[in-house]
Order: C-alpha cells, then sequence, then structure tokens
C-alpha cells in the first residue's frame, strides 16, 4: 500500500460506492485519510442520488455539511421503535395530557406558525429500476403551500410529484415509461399475469425509490423512504395498474397525541401495452402517479402544518443500516394501528349494542305504560 501514489489511490476509491469507500477508510491511515475527500463522496452521491448532479443541489449540500455528511444522513432509513401500545381499557387511546379537541389538528397560532415555513424543505426524489435511474427530480419548497398562510395550513398535506394520465398523451410531457428493453418481464396477457405475478414482483425486487428532504436552515437531510416497497396493489383500481407504497414511521411526540406518524409514498404504474412476441411490440409500464401524504395511527391525513412539524422532527430522528430492523419497526407500527382499529371496532359495537338495548327498553317501559292505562278504562 505504501508504494502506492496518493492519486493512483484516488483513483481507486472514486470507482467505489458510499459503502464500501466507508469500509475502505477503517483499513489504514493513507486510505483514512483520502477516503474523507469530498470530491470521492461527491461521485457516490451523484452515482446513487441523480439528483444530486445539479450545481444548485450541489450548492445546497455544500451548505448544509458537505456530500459525507449528507451520504450518512441519507443513506441511512429512519427507525423508529417508539411505537405506543393502545391502551383498550380507555376512551382516550393515547396520552392523558392531550385534550380531544387536539386529534382535529387545527391551527391557529401565529407564534408556533413562525417555526417552520412550507419554503424550508426541499425534496430530491430519485427513482431506480434494477439500479439504473428511472425518474429524478427536485422540488424547491411545498407545492401549493399558498405561502404561509390559508389553506394549506388546515388541509390535508400532500404533494404530488408526478401526474400522468396515459389516455390524455397530448397534455402530458417527461413520461416515464417501463419496457421489456429495460429488461422488464414479458407479459403476454393480464389473465396470464394475475396467474403467476411475474411482473408484480419485479416490480417490488426491482424499483427502489428515495426521497430525500432537506432543510437547509437546520442544515439536515433525511431519506424518507423505506428503498424498497413496504406493500401494494395489484391490478387496483383496474386490472392494469399497479400500486407500490414506500414509507417510514415518523417520530411526533410533541405533535401529535399518538406519538408517531406514517410517510406514505405513492407510486402507481400503468400497463400500457401487453407486448407482442410476433411483432416486437414490447410489454410497456407507464409511471401515471408519485406522492406523498402523512397520516397518524387512527388514518387520518395531517394538515399542512402539523406536517411540516413532523418532517422538522425527522430531520433529527434515529437512523439505521440495517435495512431488517427498518421494516420490523415498520411492521411493529402496522400491527398497532390494526390494534387501533379492531379496538375503535370494538368501541363502536358496544355503543351501538348500548343504543340498541337503551331504545329496546325505553320502547318497552312505554308499552307497558300504555298498556295500564287502558287497564284503567
Amino acid at each position: 500500500m505504501t508504494s502506492l501514489s496518493a492519486d493512483i489511490l484516488h483513483d481507486i476509491l472514486k470507482r467505489l460506492d458510499g459503502a464500501a469507500l466507508a469500509r475502505a477508510g477503517c483499513a489504514c491511515a493513507d486510505l483514512r485519510d483520502i477516503s474523507r475527500e469530498e470530491e470521492l463522496w461527491e461521485n457516490a452521491c451523484r452515482s446513487l442520488w441523480p439528483s444530486t448532479d445539479h450545481d444548485d443541489v450541489r450548492s445546497l449540500i455544500i451548505s448544509v455539511g458537505g456530500f459525507r455528511k449528507f451520504y450518512a444522513d441519507c443513506f441511512t432509513l429512519i427507525l423508529n421503535k417508539d411505537v405506543p401500545a393502545v391502551q383498550t381499557n380507555k376512551t382516550n387511546l393515547f396520552a392523558e395530557e392531550w385534550d380531544e379537541s387536539d386529534y382535529y389538528y387545527y391551527f391557529d397560532d401565529t407564534d408556533e406558525l413562525e417555526k417552520v415555513f412550507p419554503s424550508d424543505f426541499v425534496s430530491l426524489i430519485d427513482i431506480q429500476y434494477k439500479d439504473r435511474a428511472l425518474y429524478s427530480n427536485i422540488i424547491w419548497g411545498i407545492p401549493s403551500s399558498d405561502g404561509s398562510n390559508g389553506w394549506f395550513n388546515n388541509c390535508p398535506f400532500r404533494i404530488d410529484v408526478f401526474h400522468h394520465s396515459p389516455e390524455n398523451n397530448d397534455n402530458n410531457d417527461g413520461e416515464v415509461f417501463l419496457s421489456t428493453i429495460n429488461d422488464l418481464p414479458s407479459v403476454p396477457s393480464l389473465e396470464q399475469e394475475r396467474k403467476d405475478g411475474k411482473l408484480w414482483r419485479d416490480l417490488n425486487d426491482g424499483i427502489k425509490l428515495s426521497w430525500i428532504m432537506i432543510n437547509p436552515k437546520m442544515k439536515l437531510a433525511v431519506n424518507l423512504s423505506s428503498w424498497h416497497p413496504l406493500g401494494g396493489q395489484r391490478h387496483w383500481p383496474t386490472d392494469t395498474d399497479f400500486v407500490l407504497r414506500y414509507g417510514s414511521v415518523l417520530p411526533a411526540k410533541e405533535v401529535l397525541p399518538c406519538q408517531v406518524a406514517k410517510c406514505i409514498l405513492l407510486m402507481k404504474f400503468r400497463m400500457t401495452s401487453t407486448g407482442n412476441e410476433e411483432t416486437g411490440e414490447p410489454s410497456t409500464l407507464a409511471l401515471t402517479e408519485l406522492n406523498m401524504q402523512i397520516e397518524d395511527m387512527e388514518g387520518v391525513h395531517l394538515n399542512g402544518h402539523r406536517s411540516l412539524l413532523v418532517l422538522k422532527e425527522a430531520l433529527s430522528c434515529h437512523r439505521s443500516r440495517n435495512y431488517s430492523e427498518v421494516l420490523d419497526s415498520c411492521h411493529l407500527y402496522l400491527r398497532a394501528h390494526s390494534q387501533l382499529k379492531e379496538e375503535k371496532i370494538r368501541s363502536e359495537c358496544r355503543f351501538d349494542t348500548l343504543c340498541i338495548v337503551t331504545g329496546i327498553t325505553v320502547f318497552a317501559a312505554l308499552c307497558v305504560m300504555c298498556y295500564r292505562k287502558f287497564e284503567r278504562f
């Protein structure tokens, strides 16, 4: 190693991805010093996130701490194990210090509003298919946020990054397609796909999503995605649609009664052509939707202001490189969500039963009273 010049070592290291570069820096002092160079980490970030290959994004990343810090913050995924247990013996299923009015998330506090603005956030979105770039986008601020006031604060939060209608190709620019040319499995017919699910499995295994949120004021960044799908639906709402769901469980201890929120990243593909082997026409999928929403454990979509507070808290949350550990935390949230949903159904059933019994009792009492009056006559 000592016989190699620093230039040669630099040339070797710049061919590595971020994980390999970090491991190489632990090998010896010479590699450690070279592996800390920003140019190497900039190459690693551009390779993994094509959206960082822009001058304005480059300046932004440098301003928040550099590419080495950016890679460390965004390659790791959000890990949240602090999912509250559902208290089935209480009317208020969460913390007692929260009032019922806190569940509606309406906002009317100008002092609190000054702490976070839609313009404080920058989104870097990248989609890969089998480790090849498929789509990239950069969003400065929150689209359609109407400044710091107005309807945004009290309306359901949603970021629509991509919306394409294959039925109206005349009004769509920047279409994103997947086909057998991109190693997409051939689909002879939708009937065959419903039987074997080959295309569905390929999408789950091959499509990776990264949604990085940066706050220049806080000089922090976080990846809100799970890289791989956490779930999805085949043939919904039509036979030609495929929905993939990504996301993460975000901390919200100071924002929501349930103390956690779920970031939902939804991606939808639509099959535009099943292909034809005889004519050589490829099977083709079109990306039709990509959006973000945030909901609480009851499935209620948060409004704009609450969502901004949750995103702000997520910037400094715990991360992990262990995907299995992150997946377990998501499953823990889903179990708690299911328990809460079941408990609400049971509570509603008990209330309905009480109303029915009360109604029958009142009706019987009225009948008895009327019967006794008729007896007197």
